[in-house]
């Protein structure tokens, strides 16, 4: 079993940076592929993006290309979404996950969800 809790999330304006974190329990941590994703009021969840066990195997959605960043710290059983030149349509409960298998963009790939932590960006 694997529980994730999810920090960072705010309220920043339009061109700002946030960092969310998303740190794990449990001893597979390291072997799981983990992922962000996120839900605006009445939309359903999208993916943001993923990081394989290893951290050489990255992926983005095509809305944050250029704009986030996802790493991992197997040692402090730690994934973090750097995000920066935030915009409004930002604005969303950012979910992080974890799966058995890594590059996957669909939430059913993934078994173990967090709670979820607010962003919203001001225009």
């Amino acid at each position: 079993q694997v529980q994730l809790v999810e920090s960072g999330g705010g309220l920043v304006q339009a061109g700002g940076s946030l960092r969310l974190s998303c740190v794990a329990s449990g001893r597979t941590f390291s072997t799981l592929a983990m992922a962000w994703f996120r839900q605006a009021p009445g939309k359903e969840r999208e993916f943001v993006s993923t990081i394989s066990w290893s951290t050489t195997g990255t992926y983005l959605g095509d809305s944050v290309k250029g704009r986030f960043t996802i790493s991992r710290d197997n040692g402090k059983n730690t994934v973090y979404l750097q995000m920066n030149s935030l915009k409004p349509e930002d604005t969303a409960v950012y979910y992080c996950a974890a799966g058995p298998i890594a590059r996957r963009t669909r939430a059913s790939d993934y078994v173990y969800w967090g709670q979820g932590t607010q962003v919203t960006v001001s225009s």
